[in-house]
């Protein structure tokens, strides 16, 4: 028989059977749209996380702190560290307790001193104004928290005058205070829980730095990670990569996504049961026709094929179902908790993501299952004899 014959007579089961074979691709549906929405829940959370701690500069940047040893972090240190092969800029970062004084109002901050480079290499989120530029030595950039502690929106406090004081412990055991004569300028609002300002470190030139919290150097690309740590562990440094932290992650994931994956596969294993009984009734319900084509010449190959493509084109349909029914309940409930999170000051994410080649794997999947639920009633139905076939009632 022809191919083109073949799937008309499989095609057959909708005008025959609607209403079972509706229910049938319904419930493999029901199975794919359960993988689908874990997992892609799953695969939401991470994509999710990764763009809260990462860019692309953090990825090829170390993060160099002091080691066990008496070594120091200075001026002399991030001359010695851009000497290395492989390392393209080195940025100096001060972090000091301090105080902020906006109009007649002083509260407690946290201060982080450095250059514009650091804010885009820490992929800070702005939420109103800019970030400041290398030579706005006089413009910071505040946390949103602290807008919330003024009871007002991000985009009241640009431009909004502040007094800045900063307070250091020297090698000595002895504090000491700082209070720049100029006052700073807000010029954007970035997202953070903490009260948290970022100032330029130049706007410091006559504050006595002796030793930075921490350096940021950034390698050529990810390849010299490994070298660079290396080089500068070797002279007594600690040196960390954001990267390690993403490499944890991806492996909590990856368990968690095969966890919700087997959660949908008991789903999807009652949904082929479902779809095996299916086409097994079909098999004693078609007895008689099987015979009638097999006295008229149809071989073995012809009426096996009939039954394999009928269960593997339920399969298919099912899966497609699957995915459409699985992508509109990851939409609604994603739609649901962004209200939610939204209208509780919270901001607006996308739980649910689905690669491209997860969807293409879960269609050809679920038609593969299809096929395999039509392999037995096929064998079955290609061995029957025909002169019993024709006695069948």
């Amino acid at each position: 028989m022809r191919f083109l014959d073949l799937l008309k007579l499989s095609l057959r089961m909708f005008k025959a059977r609607t209403m079972r074979t509706l229910l049938t691709i319904l419930g493999m549906s029901v199975g794919i749209s359960a993988i689908i929405f874990l997992v892609s829940f799953g695969y939401g959370l991470q994509r999710t996380l990764l763009e809260k701690i990462t860019t692309s500069d953090s990825l090829v940047t170390l993060d160099v702190t002091q080691g066990d040893g008496t070594q120091t972090l200075n001026n002399a240190t991030i001359d010695e560290i851009k000497a290395f092969p492989n390392i393209t800029a080195v940025i100096p970062v001060l972090e000091l307790p301090g105080q902020g004084k906006f109009n007649d109002f002083t509260l407690d901050v946290s201060t982080i001193s450095s250059s514009a480079s650091l804010l885009k290499n820490e992929g800070l989120k702005i939420e109103a104004g800019r970030y400041f530029l290398e030579n706005e030595t006089q413009n910071i950039i505040i946390t949103s928290a602290m807008a919330r502690i003024f009871n007002l929106d991000p985009q009241d406090m640009l431009n909004k005058k502040a007094s800045i004081t900063l307070f250091q412990s020297s090698s000595t055991g002895q504090g000491s205070a700082y209070n720049p004569q100029k006052p700073y300028t807000v010029v954007g609002v970035v997202s953070g829980e903490e009260n948290i300002i970022y100032l330029s470190l130049d706007s410091l030139s006559d504050f006595s730095i002796e030793n930075y919290t921490k350096l940021k150097a950034k390698c050529t690309s990810t390849n010299t990670l490994n070298e660079v740590r290396t080089e500068i562990e070797g002279k007594g440094f600690t040196a960390s990569s954001i990267s390690e932290t993403i490499d944890q992650a991806n492996k909590v994931f990856r368990i968690v996504q095969i966890i919700l994956m087997v959660f949908g596969m008991i789903a999807l294993i009652v949904s082929a049961i479902g779809m095996f009984n299916t086409m097994t009734i079909a098999l004693l319900e078609r007895t008689e026709e099987i015979g009638i084509m097999k006295a008229i010449g149809a071989s073995r190959t012809s009426i096996s094929l009939m039954f394999v493509m009928e269960s593997t084109l339920m399969g298919f349909l099912g899966a497609l179902g699957g995915v459409v029914l699985g992508y509109s309940e990851g939409k609604i409930l994603n739609m649901g908790i962004n209200l939610v999170a939204t209208r509780f000051g919270g901001e607006s994410v996308n739980l649910f993501f689905n690669p491209t080649w997860f969807v293409i794997t879960v269609i050809a999947f679920g038609a593969f299952i299809g096929f395999l639920t039509g392999i037995f009633p096929a064998r079955k139905a290609s061995s029957i004899d025909t002169l019993e076939a024709l006695r069948y009632k």
